[in-house]
């Protein structure tokens, strides 16, 4: 079963996650606020894409990043 909040598909390509490669990209203090933006982002339009909950756990996806 595909998994849409931590691993989708579309968001591996040639063999690194996408979220690695914008971690790579960007000091320790601009992934933080890219981290903090995507929580901001999916909690705001959650209620208006359908799944909610899905959205949610997207959020807290992000979240558990910014933890670690």
């Amino acid at each position: 079963m595909t998994d849409l909040v931590n691993h989708p598909p579309h968001y591996t390509q040639g063999g690194i996650e996408c979220i690695e490669a914008i971690q790579a990209a960007l000091t320790p203090d601009e992934f933080r606020g890219y981290c903090k933006g995507q929580v901001i982002k999916y909690i705001w339009r959650a209620e208006h894409k359908g799944n909610p909950a899905q959205d949610m756990r997207k959020a807290n996806w992000y979240m558990q990043w910014l933890i670690t």
